[in-house]
């Protein structure tokens, strides 16, 4: 049973959501503006053609999807700030921790957009709606990362989460926007995803991600120093408020195909612990995003770094299946081809908690599915493992679901759905799917149990 405090919601971010309704509400000045409509990428398939600013239009639209949120009993919605919009030019001038330091900020900083984010937050304020703000979401302004020149290969300071000096930058933009917003935001996220940006910006080069550059000492460079701007960021917002700060990661379980004790935990360490442990004593809560597990199979070592990795990721299970088929466990895969793994939910948030002992919130959990066939069950069945885990004695506090609305989905554009109102683009309309109706109804209910006796693929199993 979820209690009368437990928030349930939606997540959205910044650059996802925020343009496609009017030309001023267009951001050119973030790294994956560019991206998209490089020539390189769109003839090799690196990127969907898409554009961002063809998509929901949230910067202009906010009180009508604000309103479809509070018609379906949602009382938490998650929201990204644009490093870019606010700080179109470069703040490395200003001295970090200076008395001044806000003040010089402040003049170059653009008002029009730290005036329509307030506008945005307190229409949610309003509507009585608690808010947590994240501060970064993939995106970097294009004056510290230059993602076509580092992906050339060719000499540049605009080198994103490997530069060292970036940590201090995030510090300057963290504390700016605390010190703005203190008195309106219930919640403060440093980053999203770390993980990922790591992982597809230099290893898995393939996915589309910028700079898509092959790097390992910058894969670990960019991991440490996102952990860095988090610690800093931690430290500044707490001078401005007594609010919750934590972070949203990017959680997977691990199931090894034949059981082995020491790959699956270093496989676990690798996936979820080895940046985690760098932030923990900076916590106040830990973001959960899960999507579904990986499996993997021992593997000829090789070092990764100070890291050696003793295993691989297979085909067939988890993030690697195909699009709108099932696993070769016969579990259904969605449109993006990621497997329907509930368990997963409910084995991780168990070893987050064990490890960390921190107040949990699952920010995002979620799937692309655009005739909404499978979102049902994968709905029922992943609140289903929340529901379960806090019958368990874990901390939870809150429900995300990514998303409320469609969004440009990075690499992939326009392709994959994921919202629970569907969104046409053209019309700026968001038509409410029947698995919203059935969140809607578990808000109510605060409880699935009328619910779980749906289950055509026997995945609410355990």
């Amino acid at each position: 049973m979820f209690s009368k405090e437990f928030l349930f919601g939606a997540s959205l971010s910044g650059f996802q959501f925020e343009m496609g309704e009017n030309k001023k509400d267009i951001d050119e000045n973030t790294d994956w503006f560019v991206w998209v409509r490089d020539f390189e990428n769109l003839i090799n398939g690196n990127v969907s053609g898409d554009l961002p600013e063809n998509g929901a239009g949230y910067m202009s639209n906010y009180p009508q999807i604000h309103q479809l949120a509070q018609d379906f009993c949602f009382n938490l919605l998650r929201i990204g700030i644009e490093w870019s919009r606010v700080f179109p030019d470069s703040t490395q001038n200003i001295q970090f921790g200076s008395e001044d330091m806000l003040e010089k900020l402040d003049k170059i900083a653009n008002r029009e957009a730290v005036e329509k984010y307030r506008d945005i937050i307190l229409d949610l304020k309003m509507r009585g709606f608690t808010v947590i703000v994240n501060l970064n979401h993939f995106t970097l302004p294009l004056w510290i990362h230059d993602p076509i020149l580092v992906h050339k290969g060719r000499e540049t300071e605009k080198i994103g989460w490997a530069n060292e000096n970036i940590s201090i930058e995030f510090a300057k933009f963290a504390e700016y926007i605390a010190w703005k917003f203190n008195d309106i935001v219930d919640y403060w996220s440093s980053l999203n995803e770390p993980n990922i940006v790591s992982q597809l910006g230099y290893l898995n080069i393939n996915a589309g991600f910028p700079p898509s550059y092959f790097s390992i000492d910058w894969f670990n460079k960019s991991l440490i120093n996102q952990a860095k701007a988090h610690n800093l960021a931690y430290d500044v917002i707490k001078k401005h408020t007594n609010k919750p700060v934590g972070i949203i990661y990017s959680f997977s379980w691990i199931d090894v195909l034949k059981e082995n004790k020491e790959i699956f935990e270093k496989a676990m360490y690798f996936e979820n612990w080895y940046f985690m442990d760098m932030v923990k004593d900076k916590l106040d809560f830990i973001g959960v995003n899960y999507y579904t597990r990986k499996v993997v199979s021992e593997f000829n070592p090789f070092k990764l770094g100070d890291l050696e990795i003793s295993w691989q990721i297979l085909p067939g299970y988890g993030y690697s299946c195909p699009e709108r088929g099932f696993s070769l466990d016969g579990r259904p895969a969605s449109d993006f081809g990621w497997e329907i793994y509930p368990v997963g939910l409910y084995n991780i948030l168990e070893a987050i908690f064990e490890r960390y002992e921190k107040p949990i919130i699952v920010t995002e959990n979620g799937i692309a599915d655009e005739e909404d066939k499978l979102r049902p069950q994968y709905l029922i069945s992943h609140l289903y493992a929340v529901e379960k885990s806090i019958n368990k004695g874990i901390r939870i506090f809150g429900y995300l679901h990514w998303s409320i609305i469609d969004n440009f989905e990075w690499a992939k554009g326009y392709s994959k759905r994921f919202g629970l109102a569907y969104t046409d683009f053209a019309k700026k309309a968001y038509i409410p799917k029947p698995s919203m109706y059935i969140y809607k109804e578990i808000i109510k209910e605060r409880s699935t149990e009328k619910f779980i006796s749906f289950d055509p693929y026997n995945i609410i199993n355990f």
